[in-house]
C-alpha cells in the first residue's frame, strides 16, 4: 500500500527558510518521479516542483518561485525534500507531495493533479510578514 507522509511545515517570518520532507513507502520509490504541490485557502492546488525518478537529475519549478525552492530526493531512503528559502507570505499554503506517473519521459507532461496518483496528507506552511 502506497503511503506518502509529509513533515517539516511550520510558521516562519518572511525571509526565513523551511525544509519539507516526504517519506514514501509501499512501492518502488526509485521508479517514479515525484512532485510537490501547494494549495492556499480559496485557491486551486498548484504544482511547485517535480523531480525525475531514480537519481533525480531532472527537475521542474514553477516560474513564480524565482529560484527560491530546491527539490531533491534520496531514493536509497525513499525520501523527497523541498528546501524553501526567502519565504514570502504568498508562500503560505498546505504543501503536498505526490507520486507521478513514472519515469521522466512521462512526467514531463504531468501538469495537473489528475496526473499524480498518490498524495500525502499535507503539511502547513505559514509565512508572516
Amino acid at each position: 500500500q502506497v503511503h506518502l507522509v509529509e513533515s517539516g511545515g511550520g510558521s516562519v517570518q518572511a525571509g526565513g527558510s523551511l525544509r519539507l520532507s516526504c517519506a514514501a513507502s509501499g512501492y518502488n520509490f526509485s521508479a517514479y518521479c515525484m512532485a510537490w504541490f501547494r494549495q492556499a485557502p480559496g485557491k486551486e492546488r498548484e504544482r511547485v516542483a517535480t523531480i525525475s525518478n531514480a537519481g533525480g537529475t531532472s527537475t521542474y519549478y514553477a516560474d513564480s518561485l524565482n529560484g527560491r525552492f530546491t527539490v531533491s530526493r534520496d531514493s536509497a531512503n525513499n525520501m523527497l525534500y523541498l528546501q524553501m528559502s526567502s519565504l514570502q507570505p504568498e508562500d503560505t499554503a498546505m504543501y503536498y507531495c505526490a507520486r507521478g506517473p513514472g519515469p521522466w519521459r512521462m512526467c514531463r507532461t504531468a501538469v495537473t493533479t489528475a496526473d499524480f496518483d498518490y498524495w500525502g496528507q499535507g503539511t502547513q506552511v505559514t509565512v508572516s510578514s
